[in-house]
């Protein structure tokens, strides 16, 4: 796991060393573990290392005898069985990120189709004078890059390529409409005028400073529900979660999972601890003295069932003011999920015994687990679109109305997702696995622990496991208005007491409640910052923070988090204090 960026100029002069310095720089916190920078005419490769496999010798970027060049984030979990199938290949390093190399200079741009992981990976040909990007089908790793006059940039974070000086910290106004109202934007196009996503699955070619070429390489897989008995299909996602659990856990550093109490976390649990020799450490975070559900008790209690090592993390309304700040500086690519909050925090204190950690994401968009995919597959007239309302909706805080292109993004999705012979459910299912997966849970999960030196792994999203579930029939995921039925089934089988039917509670934080207690002093705050008074009507957001209730409590936290966001990435002001100090800056 690290941080890569590069730079590649138009007119064949050599990256000035105060971008590479900068690179460097700026994503240090990806890779405390040290850093290292290929140069060749006009290319520049830049890598800091968080290392987790073959901590002697797997410092990047790595070279071939064919000057080749590769700098990787992430890592490849079929290394092993890669370097078995390339046994005439002098390997220089044990890395998972060699094999890839070596298959490129065999394979071309398909060296991709044989990658099992979470990479987002740079490949330099020096023969071609090219440049290979390339991203995981699910968008597990970050990418992103800039087309400038100087030439073409990239990095696995948007603050490397501003504070490079090679893009100005610009809000994209449609980009932070669709934030405001889906809590993350959509699609290729980031927040900051000028940054664009290298998507999930895509595969760029440059030359000269130029992209000549892509082609993506999608995790939605083609093809509708292929019929199958529940005793078969049971075995087959046991066989893939098996596997794909034994694959994330190689690491030569010690690793942790997030147990969250859910079914999803539950059955990563069950999985660990009959893989694992040694007890599973576990970490769980909970909210105390809150109307909210508090996991911890039921999370300890399967911990204790399996012989994990099980820690517990209070998070009360102290840390939701003092880390609130620097969680904002972490997400440079923002998304308005409030479990940023337990999630920058687990991480913390997992940092203290773990270097990885697998979590459970993915589970509910492979296997059916959202309410929302129940209304969306609802007859007609009674079905709702995917994400059709917006989190300000009919509360008046906008002074002009934004209109609905800020669902553009989830409607091309579901569009393009139409010409393959898929049911509702497994569109809306792609939806997610397009957009909401990658742009809002997987930026949440790699910002919040790589800005604390640790490496997240999420099981579920593996090839392997999507080809053994996302084809299964509706009814194995969805029955009895329950999602997931098929892993509840199977999970009620192996650790019953996870109870596994019980109706699912979401994982929920009390911002709302929090920010209550601070409204009246929050309100004219975050009405006067810049970023927000640029939209909102200052009445109505002072309004907002002083009135009670779901909605307009997650509209208020939406502002305020988009406010410090802005603060420190676009005005680019930084405190180690609190909200209201950060607050109090402009």
């Amino acid at each position: 796991m690290c941080g890569i960026a590069g730079f590649m100029t138009v007119d064949g002069t050599s990256p000035s060393d105060q971008v590479i310095e900068a690179f460097t720089r700026c994503l240090a916190h990806r890779g405390p573990d040290g850093h290292g920078v290929f140069r060749e005419k006009n290319v520049a490769l830049v890598q800091t290392r968080l290392a987790i496999i073959d901590l002697e010798t797997g410092d990047q970027p790595i070279l071939d005898d064919k000057g080749n060049v590769i700098s990787a984030n992430g890592e490849v979990y079929n290394f092993v069985e890669l370097r078995a199938s390339l046994p005439d290949m002098a390997m220089k390093t044990a890395s998972d990120c060699e094999p890839p190399l070596h298959l490129y200079g065999r394979k071309g741009l398909a060296f991709v189709d044989d990658l099992r992981g979470m990479f987002a990976i740079s490949i330099y040909d020096q023969e071609r004078g090219r440049l290979v990007l390339t991203r995981d089908p699910f968008g597990i790793k970050p990418l992103y890059y800039a087309e400038t006059p100087r030439g073409f940039a990239f990095a696995s974070e948007p603050q490397a390529l501003i504070g490079a000086g090679l893009v100005k910290p610009e809000v994209r106004n449609t980009a932070r409409d669709a934030f405001l109202q889906l809590q993350f934007s959509t699609g290729r196009h980031t927040i900051f005028e000028g940054i664009k996503r290298v998507l999930p699955g895509e595969t760029l070619v440059v030359e000269r400073g130029l992209v000549v070429d892509h082609h993506i390489k999608l995790a939605v897989p083609a093809g509708g529900p292929r019929a199958i008995t529940a005793e078969d299909a049971t075995k087959k996602m046991e066989e893939a979660l098996v596997n794909s659990v034994k694959v994330h856990q190689r690491a030569d550093v010690p690793y942790g999972l997030f147990l969250s109490g859910g079914i999803d976390s539950s059955a990563l649990l069950s999985l660990m601890a009959e893989l694992n020799d040694n007890p599973i450490k576990a970490y769980t975070a909970g909210f105390s003295g809150t109307d909210v559900p508090d996991e911890r008790q039921h999370a300890r209690m399967l911990a204790k069932k399996v012989g994990a090592d099980h820690t517990e993390v209070e998070f009360d309304e102290s840390d939701f003011l003092t880390l609130l700040p620097k969680v904002a500086e972490a997400i440079d690519d923002p998304v308005a999920d409030y479990a940023v909050l337990p999630t920058y925090k687990l991480a913390r204190e997992a940092r203290k015994e773990v270097k990885v950690v697998l979590s459970g994401e993915g589970a509910d968009e492979l296997l059916g687990g959202y309410g929302r995919y129940r209304s969306y597959c609802r007859p007609w007239p009674l079905r709702k679109q995917i994400r059709g309302t917006g989190t300000f909706d009919g509360l008046g805080i906008f002074k002009q109305e934004i209109g609905k292109d800020w669902h553009k993004g989830i409607e091309i999705a579901e569009r393009y997702l139409k010409k393959f012979d898929f049911t509702r459910l497994q569109r809306a299912q792609g939806i997610d696995l397009i957009d909401w997966l990658p742009h809002d849970l997987l930026i949440k999960l790699d910002r919040c622990l790589m800005a604390n030196g640790v490496e997240g792994r999420t099981p579920f999203l593996d090839p392997q496991v999507t080809e053994a579930v996302f084809y299964l029939p509706d009814s194995l995921k969805i029955q009895n208005k329950l999602g997931k039925s098929i892993l509840r089934h199977w999970l009620n089988r192996r650790l019953p007491e996870a109870q596994p039917f019980s109706k699912k509670r979401g994982f929920k934080v009390p911002v709302g409640h929090w920010i209550a207690n601070h409204g009246v002093k929050l309100g004219p705050m975050v009405a006067d910052q810049p970023g927000v008074a640029a939209f909102g009507d200052r009445d109505a957001v002072i309004k907002l923070f002083k009135t009670e209730g779901k909605e307009e409590g997650f509209a208020a936290w939406t502002l305020l988090f988009y406010a410090l966001w802005h603060q420190r990435h676009i005005l680019e002001l930084k405190t180690d204090g609190d909200v209201f100090d950060a607050l109090s800056l402009t």
